[in-house]
C-alpha cells in the first residue's frame, strides 16, 4: 500500500498533531518545558485563525468549488480573502495551531504547529499549485505572481 501525505485531509492531520502532544504534554517530561504563554494573544490568533479559515471555506462553497485538495476545482477564486493569501485555510490552521501553542505554552504544541506548516508548504501546497496550473493556466500563474502562498 503506497500512502502518500496528499492522501490525509489537512483538518484531520492538524487533529492529530493536537493530539500527540496533548499526549506528549501529558505524559511526558518535556511538558515542564514551558516556552512562552500568552492568554490574550492565543486567543486572538486561535480566533482570526478560525476566521480567516472560515472565509476561505465560505468562498469556496459560495463558488461551489471543491474544498478536498484532491478535488476537481471548477473555479479559481481571487477575491475576499484570496487576495491576500493562496492558501487561506491553511494559513487559519496554522494561526489557531499557534494559539493553542501559545495557549498551553509547551513545547509538543509548537513542535504541532512547525510540523503542520512543514507538511502543509512542502506537501500539499505545491501539489495543489501544479494541479491548479493544469486547470487554469495562466489565469492561475497570473494569481500566483500576484498572490502570496501565505501572507
Amino acid at each position: 500500500m503506497n500512502l502518500r501525505i496528499i492522501d490525509y485531509r489537512p483538518p484531520r492531520i492538524a487533529q492529530c498533531f493536537v493530539l500527540t502532544a496533548l499526549l506528549l504534554h501529558w505524559l511526558t517530561p518535556v511538558n515542564r518545558l514551558h516556552i512562552y504563554s500568552n492568554q490574550v494573544l492565543s486567543a486572538v490568533l486561535g480566533a482570526g485563525g478560525f476566521v480567516i479559515m472560515m472565509w476561505g471555506w465560505w468562498l469556496f462553497r459560495k463558488y461551489q468549488t471543491a474544498i478536498c485538495p484532491k478535488g476537481n476545482a471548477s473555479t479559481l477564486i481571487t477575491s475576499g480573502i484570496y487576495r491576500f493569501s493562496r492558501n487561506p485555510m491553511y494559513l487559519g490552521i496554522v494561526f489557531m495551531l499557534l494559539g493553542i501553542a501559545l495557549f498551553a505554552g509547551s513545547l509538543p504544541f509548537y513542535l504541532a504547529a512547525v510540523a503542520y506548516f512543514l507538511i502543509i508548504n512542502n506537501g500539499f501546497c505545491p501539489y495543489e499549485e501544479e494541479r491548479l496550473a493544469g486547470i487554469f493556466g495562466e489565469s492561475y500563474l497570473a494569481y500566483k505572481k500576484q498572490v502570496r502562498r501565505w501572507l
